[in-house]
Order: C-alpha cells, then sequence, then structure tokens
C-alpha cells in the first residue's frame, strides 16, 4: 500500500513501478478532468499517503493542481498547462488541422515548427515534404524527426522548460534570428477580440522571434482557443498569413475574426 521500496526489492524496477502507476494516473485524471485521493487509492490499490505523493510529483511537473481532497486539470489565464497534459486535448482536432497545414509545404522549403502539441502532428505529413529544413525548439519535434530520411533537422537551443518540453529565452531567440524560413507553423493558447495570446511571456518572446524569421506565418489552433484568455498580447491576426482551425468554431467567432484580417481557415474532423 506504499512506494517505499522493501528489502531485497530491485530498486530500478520499482521505481519504474512507481513512475508507470504515475503515468495511468495522470491518463485518469485526464479522462475525467479530476479525480479524488479515495478514487484513486482504490482504484490503484495503494494508501492515501502514497496517492499524495504521487500527485506532488505530478505537481511539479504542471500536469495537474492540487484542490482539497483531490486533483484537477485546467489552464490558467497565467499559465499554460503542461506538454504532457495538452497532447491528450482535441487529437482529432489538432491531426485535421495538422493534415491542412502541411499541405502548404513545398518540398525544398525551411519551415519553422513551434513546440506545441498541434504542430507535432504535422509529423506524419513531413515525409511527403522532401528535402526539407525543420526548425524547432520542441524536443518531441526532435525526437519524432531525429531519424527522418529527407529531412534536415535544427535544433534550437536555450533554456530548457520541463513544463512545456521545450527550449525558449535569449539563446533561442538569438538562434532564430539568424535564420530565415519560409514558413512558421505555430500555436497559441488564446486567440480572442482579434488578437493572439498567450500566458507565459517568455514563450511569447521565443513565438515573436519565430515570426520575425520566417516569410509567411501560419497559425494553427484547435476552436477550443478561440475566446480563452490569456495574460499577454502576442500579435494581431492580421499578422498570420493563413489560420487554420476546425469545424467547432462558431458562426459569429468566425465571422469576427475574418473582419479582424484573418485568412481563415476551417478544416472538417
Amino acid at each position: 500500500m506504499s512506494d517505499v521500496t522493501p528489502q531485497g526489492t530491485d530498486p530500478i524496477r520499482s521505481a519504474r513501478a512507481i513512475e508507470n502507476r504515475r503515468k495511468l494516473m495522470l491518463e485518469q485524471i485526464i479522462r475525467s478532468g479530476s479525480a479524488q485521493v479515495e478514487d484513486l487509492a482504490s482504484r490503484f490499490g495503494v494508501s492515501r499517503m502514497t496517492v499524495h505523493r504521487d500527485l506532488d510529483a505530478l505537481v511539479e511537473r504542471g500536469t495537474v493542481r492540487k484542490q482539497h481532497g483531490g486533483v484537477t486539470l485546467h489552464e490558467t489565464g497565467s499559465v499554460e498547462s503542461s506538454f504532457s497534459y495538452r497532447i491528450h486535448l482535441a487529437e482529432r482536432q489538432k491531426a485535421a488541422i495538422a493534415r491542412a497545414a502541411a499541405a502548404l509545404i513545398q518540398p525544398g522549403q525551411s519551415v519553422i515548427l513551434d513546440e506545441s502539441t498541434t504542430t507535432l502532428c504535422m509529423v506524419p505529413h513531413l515525409s511527403s515534404k522532401t528535402p526539407l529544413t525543420v526548425i524547432t525548439n520542441g524536443i518531441a519535434m526532435v525526437d519524432a524527426l531525429k531519424e527522418a530520411h529527407g529531412i534536415r533537422l535544427v535544433g534550437l537551443g536555450g533554456t530548457y522548460n520541463t513544463r512545456l518540453n521545450a527550449f525558449f529565452g535569449l539563446i533561442c531567440e538569438t538562434t532564430v534570428a539568424s535564420l530565415r524560413a519560409g514558413l512558421l507553423f505555430m500555436s497559441t493558447s488564446s486567440i480572442i477580440d482579434g488578437f493572439v495570446h498567450h500566458q507565459d511571456e517568455e514563450v511569447l518572446k521565443t513565438k515573436r522571434a519565430f515570426m520575425a524569421s520566417a516569410a509567411r506565418s501560419v497559425l494553427i489552433a484547435d476552436s477550443s482557443k478561440f475566446g480563452a484568455t490569456a495574460l499577454n498580447r502576442m500579435a494581431g491576426l492580421d499578422a498570420f498569413h493563413a489560420v487554420i482551425t476546425d469545424s467547432g468554431l462558431a458562426e459569429p467567432v468566425r465571422q469576427q475574426m475574418r473582419e479582424a484580417g484573418a485568412a481563415l481557415t476551417i478544416v472538417d474532423c
């Protein structure tokens, strides 16, 4: 009923078991959006104290937020949720958006792909676009493309953000400023009143540097991002050559976006 390693137990195997339980626990919380400590203890056959330790570990990773008697997953206007949480959200919508975005790429181009989970969904479509140069700050993107045939991969260094699984900061911005790409594909956490916003000022600065280093910028975001709030304003929708989202976007919002100067593409999903 605990994660204390008994005498004679392989510590490596025990650590893997703990990590696996925490992974399964996170998946359970993601599916329901929240969970109670008692329910998690019963489901995984561990003590409440062990559940609290597991949740504390997940809190440190930025994947959950503890509340009285349980845990919840949600994004606030000042803090973006973690990569490992967001990768499970709107999967069908992101796949459709990514497919439409990849269709804009021509072989021989250089493209910047940001650290977002939506751009990561473009990976399966890039093999037909080779030869291709991909510039990215996202660790998951590097891992997905590191052995891809015909793709020249340029990784942007900087300060590593564990929660977002990517590099940001001055080194990242300076490095991308020395490059010039034909296309940028990026996502964000908030689109409201004709402007793109983000919770994290450091992330915002890096994305602005990406925009400055690309001949054309394409915003790709699922419909849940429209109307969401975030603290920092990044750019107007008219700064993007295309905005791609899914058919879940309400008609009044579509009209507002067009009036704001957005070149809007809606994909069915």
